[in-house]
């Protein structure tokens, strides 16, 4: 085997660098990429990457650019110089809505818009898909209708509502990969919000599970101005602080204030189940950083995540009536946008470890956009066009995650390949379980790759937004970096110049072996 090269048992006695490959009477079905630059096990460095076509796992890896010569001959071999290898990301909240809502995205649409971006694993979230993913029942319902729409490998989440506690430990065993609660009310009335009474009862059910429990952390704290409580569509506060179609005033209504109640709530309950992993899904307000922190230092579990429209987007920029900022929670300022990144860079222990899309759509009419945004609708004008309150609250960006961080870490002038792929591809994967198959290019993980051009430019607009529905705050932005190829276990699914490779169909698989235990 050549200096700094790993393998399984899969290639001993095939041959190495320095003797080329040994006369054998079969050579096992390979595919190689390689690159001048690969990010293998976390690290930049040159990289050979070789992948059973039988397994779709990696087989064996080298730290240097082998030529095609030292493999059998007629292998498929490519070499990406110098375009950077990367494992495909694992994109760890999407809402694929499908059943049930499938105008809004389905598995189909949503996979594509994925794989087009580099993501080579998505995680459903238990809403917005009529029925939500709370019982064994509807989780089988959400399968079937999955198959054979899935362009990438495709995970489940199961949700915690009120009085179905008794069904955590058999989705559990039915293979999801954590469970996600509401602490304010979700915005669709199949998936209502949970109190600390249900919180303590699914607690008492996952205490010994290996898996984890999730949470989104907005609460009314007892005192406030706003009446805002709808994750979705709200009523404005009684004395709202500006018009209903500026930003400001949404802004105002959900302070940062929600956020560190939920998670001072949730972390009173965390003694209940101290062995449970807790996760904050998509954190805003760096207020809450010291809770999680302090928290962290005496010992409960609990990590969170942040989104690249967090990351990237701004209060101040938000344009009158511009709807399609509307989440919940909220796009804060840009010093708060600042706060985020300085906490995921710290050279000791971020809370944030995980960065995801939580891609969230629906159909444009549903966000009510004024006239001029409303390029993709078609529809009268209406008199609460532009209204940040009654328009439906969701980003949608899967698949653009990768050049959105990319640009935005190149602004920053201190963000690494590296760092992206700590935080899309090894945490999320580790956050859902997958740490032993997913999120990395090594020895036995699947041969998911995602090849990067990190200096070629392209503009968002209806082509390369791949979702459903057309409608997203990136729309006519510049972003950097282009995914040129996506492959999954070995086989291509798409290119940037050829497309899908429609022949046989979409190669994605349902991620639903029941999780274990982390060591």
């Amino acid at each position: 085997m050549a200096p700094h090269a790993t393998s399984d048992s899969g290639l001993e006695g095939i041959g190495s660098r320095e003797g080329n490959w040994e006369t054998t009477t079969i050579h096992p079905p390979i595919t190689v990429l390689a690159s001048s630059r690969a990010v293998l096990s976390g690290s930049l460095t040159a990289g050979t990457i070789v992948i059973s076509t039988i397994t779709g796992k990696i087989t064996s890896i080298f730290h240097s650019l082998l030529p095609p010569s030292d493999f059998p001959p007629g292998t498929p071999y490519i070499d990406h110089s110098p375009r950077i290898l990367l494992p495909g990301l694992v994109d760890a909240h999407v809402h694929l809505n499908e059943p049930g809502r499938t105008e809004w995205e389905g598995f189909w649409t949503g996979t594509r818009a994925a794989a087009f971006g580099g993501v080579t694993t998505v995680i459903d979230m238990p809403l917005n898909a009529i029925p939500p993913t709370t019982t064994v029942a509807n989780l089988k319902e959400k399968t079937t209708a999955a198959q054979g729409k899935c362009w990438v490998d495709v995970g489940f989440y199961g949700g915690i509502i009120p009085g179905n506690e008794k069904e955590l430990q058999p989705l559990v065993r039915e293979g999801v990969r954590g469970f996600k609660g509401f602490l304010i009310d979700s915005g669709v009335e199949e998936f209502p919000a949970v109190s600390s009474g249900d919180i303590r009862k699914a607690m008492a059910e996952l205490a010994d599970e290996p898996t984890t429990l999730m949470f989104h952390a907005e609460m009314i704290p007892p005192i406030t101005a706003s009446v805002g409580d709808d994750v979705q569509v709200s009523l404005p506060p009684l004395e709202p602080t500006g018009p209903l179609t500026a930003y400001q005033t949404f802004l105002d209504s959900r302070p940062s204030s929600f956020e560190t109640y939920a998670i001072s709530e949730i972390l009173s309950l965390a003694h209940l189940a101290p062995d449970l992993p807790l996760h904050i899904v998509h954190l805003s307000a760096t207020d809450a950083v010291p809770l999680l922190r302090q928290a962290r230092a005496a010992g409960i579990k609990i990590t969170s995540e942040t989104c690249f429209h967090y990351l990237s987007l701004a209060a101040e920029n938000i344009k009158e009536g511009d709807t399609r900022h509307k989440c919940c929670p909220p796009i804060r300022t840009q010093s708060n946008q600042d706060g985020l990144w300085n906490e995921m860079t710290r050279l000791d222990d971020s809370v944030i470890k995980t960065v995801v899309s939580d891609h969230s759509p629906c159909t444009p009419n549903l966000k009510l956009l004024p006239p001029h945004l409303a390029s993709h609708v078609q529809e009268a004008k209406r008199a609460d066009a532009g209204d940040f309150f009654s328009a439906w609250g969701g980003i949608s960006s899967v698949g653009l995650g990768l050049s959105i961080l990319w640009t935005e870490g190149q602004r920053r002038q201190n963000i690494s390949i590296e760092d992206i792929i700590r935080w899309c591809c090894r945490n999320t994967a580790a956050q859902v379980g997958l740490e032993r198959q997913k999120g990395d290019l090594a020895v036995g993980f699947d041969g998911d790759v995602a090849v990067f051009d990190d200096e070629a430019n392209f503009i968002v607009e209806p082509s390369t937004m791949l979702f459903r529905n057309k409608c997203s705050p990136y729309e006519g932005m510049q972003l950097k970096g282009v995914v040129v190829e996506t492959w999954l276990r070995g086989q291509k699914v798409f290119s940037r110049n050829e497309g899908f490779v429609e022949k046989g169909g979409p190669k994605g698989r349902l991620l639903l072996e029941p999780r274990v235990h982390s060591n």
